[in-house]
């Protein structure tokens, strides 16, 4: 299977988006569409797209020429969750872009997931133990704020935390998105 991240590329995503006044990043889009995939927002009908819009487009429904992008995104990026060869990549700038733009995206990417995992998942206590530690480690890297120095030690860091963030989302939805929960009245929850 072909991942995501080979059948769309950042920029021209990025460019779509913009041309149709929808103003968050190509790694925002990615990211919250992963985080309500992964922790089971359904498909099969449009719902999924009304929260997308409410949160990345401030309620404004998606002009009509930008859903088939959308919907072909959310079929590939839910496959991609599913793929049994681990073939789910995060949707991020290139290798060849500078590391502080990728650190910038990756930081976008997972704060967004956080926001798409939330809307679903509020109660981490229904959690199993390895996936509440992988969403408190998510937050912590949604709050860094990285000093990008161009070496091969930041590269192999860099990567490291994205193969973390790609295996976290898969396990995300390995858990959670065959059976979407409901979100229970107490315990810790998602901020």
């Amino acid at each position: 299977m072909a991942s995501n991240s080979q059948q769309y590329n950042y920029d021209r995503l990025s460019e779509q988006l913009q041309q149709h006044d929808v103003h968050p990043s190509a790694a925002d889009i990615h990211g919250m569409l992963t985080g309500l995939l992964a922790s089971g927002t359904p498909l099969t009908d449009d719902d999924w797209l009304v929260l997308m819009s409410d949160l990345a487009n401030e309620g404004q429904a998606f002009d009509s020429a930008l859903l088939p992008l959308l919907r072909n995104l959310a079929e590939d990026t839910s496959a991609g969750l599913r793929d049994r060869e681990f073939g789910f990549q995060l949707l991020l700038p290139e290798e060849k872009a500078p590391l502080h733009e990728r650190l910038q995206a990756l930081v976008a990417w997972v704060q967004s997931f956080l926001v798409g995992f939330g809307i679903n998942q509020t109660n981490l206590t229904a959690l199993s133990k390895d996936l509440r530690e992988a969403i408190d480690d998510m937050v912590e890297i949604a709050k860094l704020e990285f000093e990008a120095e161009d070496s091969e030690e930041a590269e192999q860091a860099y990567d490291e935390v994205l193969e973390y963030l790609r295996v976290s989302a898969m396990m995300c939805a390995a858990e959670l998105a065959q059976t979407p929960r409901k979100p229970a009245a107490s315990g810790k929850t998602l901020h």
